[in-house]
Order: C-alpha cells, then sequence, then structure tokens
C-alpha cells in the first residue's frame, strides 16, 4: 500500500515543498525506501523514504538544484534532469508523464471567469447514436456534460435525466463518487473505485493547473469527505484509460462490465466514457434488461 505523505507542519523547515512539483516528489520519495533504491543506510532515520539529497545523488544533480526545483525557483529543467528523478523514484509511465506536466507549466495567463463547459456536438450525437452502450460525455475536472439513457440508467437514474444540460447544478462524477450515497453504494469495490477517480483527476490536473474550477472542487471533496482529503494528500497519478468496473445496480442487481475512455482529440480534458459487457453473459442480459425497460 502506497504510504501517504507526512503532514507538512512536522517536517523542518527546508524539507517543506512549496509547489505541487515539490509535493508531488516529496510523495514519491516517501514511498521509496532506499534499500528498493539500492542506498545502505545506517542509524536511524527520521523521515520515511528517501531524504531529499539522496533522490539527488541518484538522479545525479545536486543537493542545491533539487531544492530550488522543488520549491519552484527552477522553471527551466532539461528533459535529461527530469528522466533522471523519474528513473531514480522508479516512476510509472503516467507518473512521468505527470512530472513533466508539473515541471513544465503552462505560461501563467490573465485570470478570466472560465465559462461552463459545453458537450461537443459531434460527440453528444455519438453518445445518442449508442443506443445499448452505456455512456457519458465527461468535462474536465469530471462534470457530465452528456449522457445517453443508457449511461443515465446505468450511472444515476435517481437523478433527472435533463441534468447535465443545465451548467449550473450538473452532476459532476467525482462529486458523485464522494458525496452521494446512491453512487458509492452503486461501485461493489468502491475503494478501488474512488482511489483511481482521484488518481485520474491528479492527471487531468496538471494539464489545467491554472483553472480554478479544480481548486473549488477539491476544496469541497476535501472539507466534505475525508476519504477523498487523504486519497489526495498521496498524489497518486493514473491515467484511466480501460478496465472492468463491478456494479451493484438497485435495478438488475450485480454487473461486471469493461470500460473504455476514449479522450478527444481537441485536448480540451473532454472524454467519452463508455461500458460493454462480455456477449451471452449474466452482465449482458442484466445490461439489457436496464436499457429495455
Amino acid at each position: 500500500m502506497e504510504r501517504l505523505p507526512l503532514d507538512t507542519a512536522t517536517r523542518p523547515p527546508d524539507e517543506r515543498p512549496r509547489t505541487e512539483l515539490g509535493e508531488f516528489l516529496r510523495s514519491r520519495r516517501d514511498r521509496l525506501t532506499p534499500e528498493a533504491a539500492g542506498l545502505r543506510t545506517y542509524g536511524r532515520r527520521r523521515v520515511p523514504g528517501l531524504r531529499r539529497e539522496e533522490l539527488a545523488q541518484l538522479a545525479g544533480v545536486s543537493m542545491t538544484y533539487l531544492t530550488r526545483l522543488e520549491q519552484g525557483q527552477s522553471q527551466n529543467a532539461s528533459d535529461a534532469v527530469i528522466d533522471a528523478l523519474a528513473r531514480a523514484l522508479r516512476l510509472d509511465a503516467d507518473e512521468r508523464a505527470h512530472l513533466f506536466a508539473l515541471a513544465r507549466p503552462r505560461p501563467v495567463r490573465r485570470r478570466r471567469a472560465p465559462k461552463p463547459e459545453a458537450a461537443k456536438p459531434g460527440a453528444a450525437r455519438l453518445l445518442r447514436a449508442m443506443d445499448d452502450v452505456p455512456a457519458v460525455l465527461l468535462g474536465r475536472f469530471n462534470d457530465i456534460l452528456a449522457w445517453n439513457r443508457a449511461g443515465h440508467l446505468l450511472l444515476a437514474g435517481h437523478l433527472d435525466v435533463d441534468a447535465p444540460s443545465r451548467a449550473a447544478d450538473r452532476p459532476n462524477q467525482i462529486r458523485m463518487l464522494f458525496l452521494d450515497e446512491h453512487t458509492r453504494d452503486l461501485y461493489a469495490d468502491w475503494r478501488d473505485e474512488a482511489a483511481l477517480a482521484v488518481a485520474s483527476l491528479r492527471y487531468v490536473a496538471a494539464q489545467f493547473p491554472d483553472d480554478p474550477r479544480l481548486a473549488r472542487l477539491v476544496g469541497e471533496l476535501s472539507m466534505n469527505s475525508p476519504a477523498f482529503a487523504s486519497l489526495w494528500a498521496g498524489h497518486a497519478v493514473k491515467l484511466c484509460t480501460s478496465g472492468v468496473k463491478r456494479f451493484r445496480h438497485p435495478a438488475v442487481g450485480e454487473l461486471t462490465l469493461a470500460y473504455e475512455v476514449l479522450h478527444l482529440p481537441e485536448g480540451n480534458g473532454q472524454r467519452i466514457l463508455t461500458h460493454t459487457a462480455e456477449p451471452d453473459s449474466a452482465s449482458a442480459a442484466a445490461l439489457r434488461l436496464l436499457t429495455t425497460t
């Protein structure tokens, strides 16, 4: 199990990260033991995982440079340095991409009130054409921008079918997952689903760091869900593309469905989430019953 980072208030002043990049590097250091990194240790250690100087040694950079990087005082880290840090920390492909996004933030633009996201018309038409495939169109931070009838019945039949069309109060998938009892009960493996959702949000968030809607969503969920707050503090990142979900649906019982996440080519964070069942399976029969009644 991944260890959560220490509370920043308990760290020595020079060990307290001051940026999202610093927090991420610290969280990855915390989970990697010196033994796993191939280092020999002596005596008692005050911190879990790798010390900052140990990471600097493994990555071949100076302690001063790594400190400046963590504290946001160096914005021009080379590909070689980022790659060296990724290798030293044993990052997977998603974590490496996340590290690059944090180390190379987009230029800060003049803040304007963001416009509500709108479903791409072609994507919405595609959802409606997929009559028997439960599908939803998600915005960059998991707002549900559109769904087809099957998607609505599978994921949120207790909500108004027209809710995604109302920008002011449209449902948000991750908010529902943590704060809506119906949604929480829907997932047989809720803990795994929650961890994956937060890791995915972390990954997407790094692509849009200047969008204030993320801060509002994270603040709301952190205040109202200790489970979310704990997972968010863990800094896990994952680009969700496919997998399997197990549902306990109130109308048709248990279903095991494969999901695919189709990211739209515009790069605006919108993506289509689809669910399918194995042909001739009990789940396929249950899904048919759900969508034809």
